[in-house]
């Protein structure tokens, strides 16, 4: 498959009377927006805010963060599954408003949304501070269930996102970037000199509002499969989550894979990118033993040399990234995991829930939580009133002046777990 992302450079975000991109700007219809939103009868209201980089800004509860994109050329279309039918994506052109992000905002699950400050200390832990947000603040129905307000606003970022792309459809982008993975056989004698390195991808799927989406369809549904690393630039996979905001993975982490960018960047150079294997995180222990069994089969069956293996959560997921690291090395395969660090504010506690002596080469996203003092903003886009019971706040952690002092757990996307952020840890 051979998929081209052109990037349009989209400098400022501001609202207006019509969609468009010009000169760099991107200019939003409000008005339009929140047609589309309250097109669903479930939601009550949506206010359309704008947060830009370097503003004294604060954002939550964050729900999920989703780059505008278009398809140009190709078969599919954006949000395959969930906006357009299920043609395979992957293949054509896709044009990427880049610096752009659609932020949906809502008190879903009050303790498990996230932060995003637009400056101050805050904003360095968090991609999210760089781009030009078009923030959507959803209010449901009275009555309303979580899930069923958590599905409206995914469906509504998902429009919205769809929409705004298309705005994009017929600029000439500023870049233009190739990528291509090239069927099995075909990949492997390419560069038969070259070590065979696979991506094995974990998607949060432990049910009760921790789902991701495949094509569609809920992740914790399938047994691990294999997909074409495009497939997964292209839409294919998009978030459901409602956890922990400093790892869980949103839409445009998926969208932007940096694990998947970094594997293309060293193809045919240091090592031959075969593609990715896709496997769950489930809850119980037979659901666990299953994929990762599969999830070694398949390594060991396209004759990977070496992998890398990505988490998203912490504490019952350690145990699916421990038990897919030590079952891949047990075929002879080399794995490096990705995770984040829950070790204690003094950093002193057991990183993980579970080890094993296989899992020796890992790569973190720091730890969530470590301590943190937010200074207060001059404005808020959506509401601060559950700040003290979210997962990384305790009581007292909003102050009357505003700040929050915090576990940097609040911060959405502060210890990525595909590497999306600026922390690690290096061994001396």
């Amino acid at each position: 498959m051979k998929l081209e992302l052109g990037r349009i450079n989209i400098k400022s975000v501001k609202l207006g009377d019509k969609t468009e991109v010009k000169d760099g700007v991107l200019t939003v219809c409000e008005e339009a927006v929140g047609k589309l939103v309250l097109e669903d009868d479930r939601l009550k209201t949506v206010k359309v805010e704008v947060a830009l980089p370097g503003e004294k800004t604060r954002i939550t509860p964050v729900k999920d963060v989703i780059e505008p994109r278009v398809k140009v050329s190709g078969p599919g279309g954006m949000f395959p599954g969930m906006r357009s039918k299920v043609d395979t994506v992957g293949t054509g052109r896709t044009h990427v408003l880049s610096g752009a992000a659609v932020v949906t905002c809502g008190k879903i699950v009050g303790f498990q949304e996230g932060i995003i400050d637009m400056s101050g200390l805050g904003a360095e832990y968090t991609p999210f501070s760089k781009t030009n947000n078009i923030c959507l603040v959803i209010e449901p129905n009275d009555g309303l269930a979580p899930h069923v307000y958590e599905e409206a606003v995914r469906m509504a970022g998902y429009k919205v996102a769809e929409y705004i792309g298309e705005a994009g459809k017929d600029i000439n982008p500023d870049s233009v970037e190739s990528y291509e993975t090239k069927p099995l056989l075909e990949a492997a004698a390419e560069y038969p000199n070259l070590p065979k390195v696979g991506y094995v991808y974990m998607l949060q799927t432990q049910g009760l509002l921790h789902d991701t989406y495949v094509y569609g369809v809920d992740a914790k549904k399938i047994v691990p499969t294999m997909m074409y690393p495009t497939e997964v630039m292209d839409g294919a996979i998009v978030s459901g989550n409602c956890v922990s905001a400093c790892d869980k993975n949103t839409t445009y982490h998926h969208q932007n894979n940096p694990i998947i960018h970094d594997l293309y960047e060293r193809h045919g150079k240091e090592l031959n990118f075969m593609g990715i294997i896709i496997t769950n995180e489930n809850v119980f222990l037979a659901d666990k033993e299953r994929s990762s069994n599969w999830t070694a089969k398949l390594c060991r069956y396209f004759g990977f040399d070496a992998v890398i293996v990505s988490q998203e959560g912490f504490g019952n997921p350690d145990t699916d990234l421990i038990m897919n690291s030590k079952k891949i090395e047990a075929q002879g395969i080399k794995a490096v995991i990705v995770t984040d660090e829950f070790a204690g504010r003094d950093g002193k506690s057991q990183s993980l829930a579970d080890a094993d002596a296989a899992a020796n080469a890992v790569v973190t996203g720091g730890n969530a939580n470590e301590l943190i003092l937010l200074p207060p903003m001059d404005k808020i886009i959506g509401m601060l009133d559950y700040t003290d019971t979210i997962a990384g706040g305790f009581e007292g952690s909003l102050r009357p002046d505003g700040s929050i002092e915090a576990e940097i757990q609040i911060i959405t996307g502060a210890t990525n777990e595909l590497g999306f952020n600026r922390m690690t840890a290096r061994e001396f």
